[in-house]
């Protein structure tokens, strides 16, 4: 792999950084310190290199959590649209002709800056480690975060370099300012010999809670072997860049490559299980469950837990946890008549995990939720995955703001108490029952007869009000019984990364492309029948005793299709920053997003529009950031050239 002298502007010379740590073995979690940035000789003691290992976890925040990148990654997808408050970058991404991608935009350099300088920690930790007396075991961290880095920022921009300034895979000590990017299979040569170095020498079980292990290894080895498999297959001749050739002959070897690695993985699980449910996995208080490999972490502690930033008003930026702000329309504008004849809010911002910030800059497209979509009305009625991904029905709480108010009037003039249903997302079927004149015209709700709860069907998602994601909500401890004071800030959760459950996918994705149908169908009916279970419903907060999996699994087609894979994978991750990634591999993106329905940008806007969206096969790949080229000491020409073909003036 030969490449000319080149850089990365953010990775040279000092290698900045949110924070640093000490690790202590008295401790079971990383103990973080802040730390402005590094230089060269920090990483000639062993203290530096702990503190590097731990940046490399920190730098998560980064990426996870932010909601600019988690819109990069779902808005312009069959998720996601933008929704009635956003901003240029959600339009940006939706590619609807109300907004551009450009190199100048967030989209473009959502995790370049970040990507690079965590590449180039690693680098350092991997050449001064073995000096530095530090365990091979803990330099397979660095082993796994570089091609962790390297593995997202292939398949955002496709090749990119290898020499930061100090050599192939090297250590950069100093700003160079010229670059060539390497080509994709040759980063994809560097993440396998990274992945496999870390398999090899990471322990079976994590060093300290959510540190890297052998089987997290393992799952990221399994996806690039997919990925790359994909690439090399190219069924719909999507253009890469810079250009290489691609053997189609070698595709399948890489797809059996990723289906006995992630079935190695499934069989050999050390630490990590399923969760008995769906909703275990992503209730908040079950946070850091032995499902979760990777996650970029936080807590409540004000000064370390989130980077060195408060959690009172957030600033919307990283490294806090601000992410599920984007996916919460504002359902504080609610408003009922009281029993005294006052008006209030009946459901108030608190921050619970069903409600939380709202901000309203991304919307799920209506079609999902409709006959034919992943969450139509077959799926609600037997799929735990519903109720355990949106907040569907929305609860009073004015009494945790000191009101004593007994009650409040609701649909068709009825009483909702403390802790009552007053809106409900109800299912496409229920349309024809339900009368939206004589409700409240503010917000566009409607009444059911006999309910006191106003409602609207599904199939009248707007951008204006929506489903929220429940799976992201923040939680607090420390709300003292009332709406919580830090409600404002970013949520002190930690944003899970990598699940065990993906394993399942990965191999199912694999087998259909390697024709083992059988096996797809075991594997993907794995995670159907713990779909099908349910012991706790969140939306409407109690203790259940539900069995559906029988019929989860009967409702499994004879035949799996990379659709129906990818209908899986939006059931099991959704809104959580997988699908751009999985659009893209699968070559489906234009397919499944280039037309979508939703309703208006009012609050009574209830009839569905449809949307067009232009995505040309150039944007398979995200430009390169402008930044980065122009901090490049290079002819306009050869700037010109290291762009992506898609985005050159």
């Amino acid at each position: 792999m030969k490449t000319k002298s080149i850089k990365y502007i953010l990775a040279a010379g000092l290698v900045c950084c949110g924070l640093s740590a000490t690790m202590t073995s008295c401790s079971d979690v990383l103990d973080e310190q802040p730390r402005s940035q590094f230089d060269p000789t920090f990483f000639n003691t062993k203290a530096g290199i702990e503190g590097g290992l731990t940046s490399l976890y920190a730098h998560l925040r980064y990426f996870y959590g932010n909601g600019y990148y988690l819109n990069s990654l779902e808005t312009g997808t069959d998720e996601y649209t933008y929704a009635q408050s956003a901003d240029g970058n959600f339009k940006d991404a939706d590619l609807s002709g109300v907004g551009s991608m450009t190199p100048s935009n967030s989209i473009a350099g959502g995790c370049w800056g970040t990507a690079f300088a965590n590449i180039n920690t690693a680098s350092g930790i991997i050449e001064n480690g073995g000096e530095a007396g530090i365990d091979a075991s803990l330099l397979a961290e660095a082993y796994f975060f570089r091609a962790f880095d390297y593995f997202i920022l292939v398949q955002t921009y496709g090749g990119v370099p290898l020499d930061l300034g100090a050599g192939e895979l090297k250590f950069n000590t100093s700003t160079v300012r010229t670059s060539v990017r390497n080509t994709v299979p040759e980063v994809y040569a560097a993440i396998f010999a990274d992945l496999e170095k870390a398999i090899a020498d990471l322990p079976e079980n994590p060093r300290l809670t959510g540190t890297a292990t052998k089987n997290l290894a393992r799952l990221y080895l399994s996806k690039a072997y997919l990925t790359y498999a994909w690439w090399l297959e190219n069924p719909n001749n999507i253009p890469t860049y810079p250009e290489a050739s691609r053997n189609s002959s070698e595709a399948q070897s890489y797809f059996q490559k990723a289906y006995d690695m992630a079935q190695q993985a499934i069989n050999n699980p050390g630490p990590y299980k399923l969760q008995p449910t769906f909703y275990d996995v992503n209730v908040a208080t079950n946070d850091r469950n032995s499902e979760i490999m990777l996650y970029a972490d936080h807590d409540e502690n004000e000064k370390y837990g989130n980077g060195g930033a408060g959690y009172g008003w957030g600033s919307g930026g990283s490294p806090e946890n601000f992410a599920y702000w984007m996916e919460t329309w504002n359902y504080t504008e609610m408003t009922a008549k009281a029993a005294s004849g006052a008006t209030i809010n009946p459901v108030q911002r608190e921050a619970v995990q069903a409600l939380g910030r709202p901000w309203t800059r991304m919307a799920p497209i209506a079609d999902n939720f409709m006959e034919g979509g992943v969450w139509e009305d077959a799926v609600k009625a037997i799929d735990s995955r519903y109720d355990a991904t949106f907040t569907l029905r929305y609860h009073t709480n004015w009494q945790k703001a000191g009101s004593s108010e007994p009650y409040v009037f609701g649909a068709n003039g009825m009483q909702v108490g403390p802790n009552e249903v007053y809106f409900s997302w109800v299912p496409e079927s229920e349309d024809s029952k339900i009368n939206y004149t004589g409700a409240d015209g503010k917000l566009g709700f409607g009444e059911m007869a006999g309910r006191p709860d106003f409602v609207v069907a599904v199939n009248h998602i707007s951008r204006k009000k929506y489903p929220i994601n429940w799976k992201l909500g923040i939680y607090r401890t420390d709300n003292a019984g009332g709406l919580g004071s830090k409600v404002n800030g970013g949520s002190p959760r930690p944003w899970n990364v990598a699940k065990f459950s993906e394993f399942y996918l990965i191999a199912a994705e694999a087998a259909v492309k390697l024709n083992k149908n059988t096996e797809a169908r075991n594997l993907v009916n794995v995670l159907r029948e713990r779909a099908g279970k349910q012991t706790f419903n969140q939306n409407d907060n109690v203790v259940v005793n539900i069995d559906h999996s029988a019929e989860m699994l009967a409702a499994t087609p004879a035949t799996i299709t990379i659709d129906y894979i990818l209908d899986e994978r939006s059931r099991e991750f959704w809104g959580e920053g997988y699908r751009w990634f999985d659009l893209v591999r699968t070559q489906k993106w234009a397919e499944r997003a280039t037309t979508y329905r939703i309703a208006g940008s009012g609050y009574t806007d209830k009839d569905l529009e449809t949307f067009t969206r232009d995505i040309p096969a150039g944007y398979y790949l995200r430009p390169i950031p402008q930044g980065q080229l122009d901090g490049l000491m290079m002819s306009t020409e050869e700037k010109a050239n290291y762009q992506n073909p898609a985005y050159r003036n």
